[in-house]
């Protein structure tokens, strides 16, 4: 089955605007630098049909950006955005069709209005149902997302982040999407209340056949939840394969640094060892491979030059001068 969405090597950058003072420093002579943030660097990825796609990585590796991008809230830098292999850029259907749900949902929920107006708004100005149905309309996606359709009635502040969270997911169901794009949907919530998210997700996978790009930074709640895995650092990806093959043999030194430290019940007592180093500046991301400063297998090839992402197993990529291509037999 041919992929709904796909990110055909897609960029980000933006670039700070200079204030009054600098503008003014530059008319008096002084040598200034633009200041760029490079969010993603060339990236490539798809969701097919039903698949649960897992994007992963420390904080500021991009993750947030590129879902962003994919759910058509940043046009890209460069590449494209293709829906079901056309570009998707202009097209009302793509923007419809993949729907984002945010970490917080009380800072993406308006507080002035009532649940009911925020689910049905979207589909209303979209022609999709009628002014007059939005009451009922609300209250349905509200049972489906586990709520009593009474509360619709209510304002954001009256429920819990729970609540609040199945009330942005109902929110984006309302236009009938086949992505959601989940950008840290459970990391603000309570461990039990993350579970029940969780599986709201997959029952709602199964009963609508929707598919997820899900961003997250838990490695355990991706090995639960996602088909494919992409491990993003600093803008890039180094590695990406089945969820079952990633956790159980994952080959750049990255991937193996964050999935040493996923907690599991049989590991025994173990003292906890972070990634040495900080995490580089997107303003001024290191030359070569960008994990160099802190991978202990660097040389000076990886300083230098950037590896590509080769193609180690069927459906495993890896962009990392040190892992070796298998030679065919």
């Amino acid at each position: 089955m041919s992929d709904l969405l796909t990110l055909d090597h897609i960029s980000k950058r933006f670039s700070k605007k200079q204030d009054l003072a600098l503008r003014i420093a530059g008319r008096l002579g002084m040598r200034l630098q633009n200041q760029t943030v490079h969010a993603v660097d060339d990236v490539s990825l798809s969701v097919a049909p039903g698949e649960v796609v897992g994007l992963v990585g420390e904080s500021g590796c991009g993750k947030s950006t590129l879902g962003r991008v994919a759910a058509g809230i940043h046009a890209p830098s460069e590449g494209q955005l293709l829906w079901q292999g056309k570009p998707a850029t202009h097209s009302r259907e793509a923007k419809l069709k993949v729907q984002m749900v945010f970490q917080d949902p009380m800072s993406s929920l308006n507080p002035r209005h009532r649940i009911d107006r925020i689910i049905s708004e979207a589909p209303v100005f979209h022609g999709q149902i009628k002014s007059r149905e939005a009451g009922d309309f609300a209250a349905e996606l509200l049972q489906k997302v586990g709520l009593d359709p009474d509360f619709r009635a209510r304002y954001p502040h009256q429920f819990s982040g729970g609540q609040r969270q199945r009330i942005a997911i109902a929110r984006a169901l309302a236009v009938k999407p086949e992505i959601i794009v989940a950008d840290e949907a459970v990391s603000a919530l309570d461990v039990s209340v993350q579970a029940q998210v969780l599986n709201l997700f997959m029952d709602l996978r199964q009963e609508l056949g929707l598919a997820y790009l899900f961003i997250s930074h838990d490695l355990g709640v991706v090995e639960h939840i996602a088909d494919r895995v992409f491990i993003m650092y600093l803008g890039r990806v180094v590695e990406s394969a089945t969820t079952e093959t990633l956790f159980a043999g994952p080959l750049h030194p990255y991937s193996q640094a964050l999935l040493a430290e996923v907690p599991r019940l049989t590991s025994g007592k173990r003292r906890f060892q972070p990634i040495k180093g900080e995490i580089p500046s997107p303003l001024n991301p290191p030359s070569g491979c960008h994990f160099h400063p802190r991978c202990p297998l660097a040389d000076g090839e990886c300083r230098a030059r950037q590896p590509a992402l080769r193609q180690i197993a069927p459906g495993h990529i890896v962009a990392c001068h040190k892992v070796a291509v298998p030679k065919p037999q």
